[in-house]
């Protein structure tokens, strides 16, 4: 049996008369690739942004790498790494700079900087853009790189907020075999994504529908549980009834 790192128990976030998220239980394994899909007002954000340490629950339980969502968000914060799905390094440093300035962030030994620095950039294929502005790499090259920074540290999970929004379909390919390598190497992975062919590279999914989670289940399973053949249509027949707009 694979260590938990994520542990949920009825957690719930509101906003005056207003629940964001109502009663969220799931568990995630080390390792696993867990999708976290819902339409826009679906809850979402509002959850990550509790098992990220950066919103208090109204209520509820969480454990995030074996720290309390309550008191130890310090804790969790210095475990987990993060992307956001507008691009999430500065522009006008230097790929070297930036690769620098989040290692010290995140509390790396220079050493540790300059070897880790050293190792991402061949990984990525960069040498000849190390010295470059961030802002003048393509798209794809951004990403690639703002998911290498956010797992610098070698957190025990990271938190992926639509990683691929606007990338064509090769670089999606490409950033997905990041994910599987991080996986590879017991990383846990918690990513949201619009498109649901990314879906089916996840281990497991969980559909949030009006700040609740109405199904987590392998996408194999999640298929065979709605009678159909893709996970475009599991999330229509999940979505399709969802009354809220934008959260």
């Amino acid at each position: 049996m694979k260590d938990i790192v994520i542990k949920t128990d009825k957690l719930t976030k509101k906003f005056g008369d207003f629940i964001a998220a109502n009663e969220i239980t799931f568990e995630v394994y080390a390792g696993e690739i867990f999708g976290f899909l819902g339409a826009n007002g679906a809850g979402k954000t509002t959850a990550i942004k509790m098992l990220c340490g950066l919103s208090i629950p109204s209520s509820g339980s969480a454990t995030i790498a074996g720290f309390d969502i309550y008191k130890q968000t310090e804790e969790i914060k210095k475990n987990i790494g993060y992307m956001s799905q507008k691009f999430s390094l500065y522009e006008d440093l230097t790929v070297i700079e930036n690769i620098n300035f989040f290692g010290g962030i995140y509390g790396l030994s220079d050493k540790e900087i300059k070897y880790k620095s050293s190792q991402l950039i061949d990984q990525l294929g960069l040498s000849n853009e190390s010295k470059k502005l961030v802002g003048s790499l393509p798209l794809g090259w951004k990403q690639k790189l703002a998911f290498s920074v956010a797992i610098l540290h070698d957190p025990k999970i990271v938190f992926l907020d639509e990683p691929t929004g606007g990338v064509d379909p090769v670089t999606r390919r490409q950033f997905w075999d990041l994910i599987y390598e991080a996986a590879d190497r017991g990383m846990s992975i918690f990513v949201t994504t619009h498109y649901m062919d990314e879906a089916e590279y996840c281990n497991r999914i969980s559909m949030m529908v009006d700040g609740e989670m109405k199904a987590c289940d392998t996408p194999a399973n999640l298929k065979k549980q709605f009678g159909v053949g893709t996970m475009d249509e599991v999330f229509y027949e999940m979505a399709r009834g969802a009354a809220r707009g934008e959260n």
